[in-house]
């Protein structure tokens, strides 16, 4: 080949990868930094570590020749895919191109990301797909629409194979809501992204609603209501961050251990404040999430869905370098009972840690669950349900400290040792009974309370030696219920030992194609 031709085919390639680099050109960037929003080149250079991404299909286009599309062709389709590094560990990553035909899926567009979804779990490494999309290129009809099956079958058989994020960054409506609603973890971004099955339009149309498009689907809405969004960030930058944060507790696949760091936290550290932390009166609150930050390395804590369900916080965090996964009743809210919403909250958590070998750690203050007409129509039996199957399932280390109350079937529920809870400590201010004292009184000495010249105090005295016998942590520990009543302070040294010696824990399920959860 003469230098001339050669130089000619260079040339010809470099034009062809930097139109690509350039999406729907220069105008439809200035419109999408003026929106608020980063490009999808823009996200993966905050996402992934410097000069780490190497793109896959950069130079495919779509073959459609109808409603004139053929005279509009843009390499890469409106998707840049492709690998990187986070923190020097391999991930795969697709991210839609609003400026391409407004991020629409095509086929081309997705056959690229069923490509990496591919190549993802052949070398087991985490997906993290950024969503920026007006939904199925209409102009393809059909085509686009099994393209969007095409990647939610892969989102399934990926599921508990490979470690799935979502982030949605822009437009995310119809049938391109449900590939980020089977991934694992769903980010949001505030006043930019919204999702939803039908649009306000339709809404209006069918049931006569005037709402919103921020209302209907947006990242508040979803953080708070529904609780499809696990964070939403201020921005899209706080969103990447947040994101690679998430991505250093887990591990690459469910074969591989979680990720250690060294830690700088003693390992023995005493914390004296956890002495006095609980309320003596047993109806006033306290902030769980101070407990965990007392317990945990660095008081480092990463909530997940921290807007949803308050009543019980899930998250991540280490102890002595090792990253665990942490579900705690949430004292401070609703004192912490048990709900609908946060059964389903922790089951999924608890699901998603057991399927890539992050130990549990539970907290636990639980009232029992919460009663009434509307949560029991709604099927609080059923929802609560999730969360005992998913704690029974788990076969990952898990360990529960009962701070304070554990009553009823929600006692059972938060890994007690009968559903196979492997340490099962707790401290002397807790209470493990049926109930509540005073309603265990008003049942037990109804007719004794009814005699009594003064019923009040009868009441109260009954509570009172009711609590003396019975609400406290020893007759469970007698029965082996709890392995040890420790105190609060040497909580952390106490965890962090119990870890260690389950390091090679091995627990087995019955052989079966899969259960058959409560949904």
């Amino acid at each position: 080949m003469s230098k001339s031709k050669e130089s000619s085919k260079l040339y010809e390639l470099r034009e062809l990868k930097e139109k690509a680099t350039l999406g729907g050109g220069e105008k439809r960037i200035e419109e999408q930094h003026k929106k608020g929003k980063l490009t999808a080149r823009e996200r993966l250079e905050v996402l992934l570590d410097r000069n780490s991404f190497e793109e896959i299909d950069a130079l495919v286009e779509h073959r459609s020749y109808d409603f004139g599309l053929e005279k509009q062709k843009y390499p890469g389709d409106g998707v840049v895919t492709g690998t990187g590094t986070i923190d020097g560990r391999l991930v795969f990553v697709f991210s839609q191109d609003f400026t391409v035909f407004g991020g629409s899926l095509s086929e081309a567009h997705a056959e690229k990301i069923c490509k990496i979804m591919d190549m993802a779990m052949k070398v087991g490494a985490p997906l993290i797909g950024l969503n920026d999309s007006g939904g199925a290129r209409i102009q393809e009809g059909v085509v686009s629409l099994g393209g969007y099956a095409d990647i939610f079958l892969r989102n399934t058989l990926a599921s508990g194979v490979i470690p799935q994020i979502s982030a949605v960054m822009g437009p995310c409506a119809g049938g391109a809501v449900y590939s980020p609603a089977i991934t694992d973890f769903t980010f949001m971004v505030k006043n930019t992204s919204y999702m939803f099955v039908t649009g306000p339009n339709v809404v209006k149309t069918v049931t006569h609603e005037d709402v919103s498009f921020e209302d209907l689907g947006g990242a508040i809405t979803h953080a708070t209501k529904s609780g499809v969004a696990h964070f939403a960030c201020e921005n899209e930058v706080d969103c990447l961050q947040s994101i690679r944060k998430l991505f250093g507790f887990l591990p690459p696949n469910n074969l591989d251990d979680p990720p250690t760091r060294e830690s700088k936290d003693r390992p023995g550290r005493v914390e004296e404040r956890l002495n006095s932390i609980v309320p003596d009166n047993p109806s006033k609150p306290y902030d769980i999430k101070e407990v965990i930050r007392l317990v945990v390395d660095d008081g480092d804590f990463f909530e997940v869905h921290e807007l949803f369900a308050q009543n019980i916080v899930v998250g991540f965090a280490r102890l002595d370098g090792t990253s665990v996964g942490i579900i705690a009743n949430q004292p401070a809210v609703l004192a912490g009972v048990l709900d609908i919403d946060s059964s389903t909250k922790g089951a999924r958590f608890v699901r998603f840690c057991d399927a890539f070998n992050i130990p549990l750690v539970v907290f636990e203050d639980v009232p029992g669950f919460l009663p009434g007409t509307d949560q029991e129509w709604r099927g609080i039996i059923k929802h609560g349900a999730k969360l005992l199957y998913a704690f029974c399932e788990a076969t990952v280390p898990k360990i529960t400290v009962i701070t304070r109350k554990a009553y009823g079937g929600a006692y059972d529920v938060m890994n007690s040792k009968h559903i196979r809870g492997d340490f099962n400590f707790a401290w002397p201010t807790a209470e493990i009974a049926v109930m509540g004292p005073k309603g265990a009184v008003e049942i037990i000495f109804k007719k004794e309370i009814e005699k009594a010249p003064d019923k009040a105090k009868a009441l109260e005295e009954m509570v009172e030696n009711y609590r003396t016998k019975f609400a406290n942590p020893y007759i469970a520990a007698g029965r082996g219920y709890i392995d040890d009543i420790i105190e609060p302070a040497e909580t952390r040294s106490r965890l962090i030992r119990a870890l260690s010696i389950l390091g090679n824990k091995v627990d087995i399920n019955p052989k079966k194609k899969h259960g058959n959860i409560p949904l």
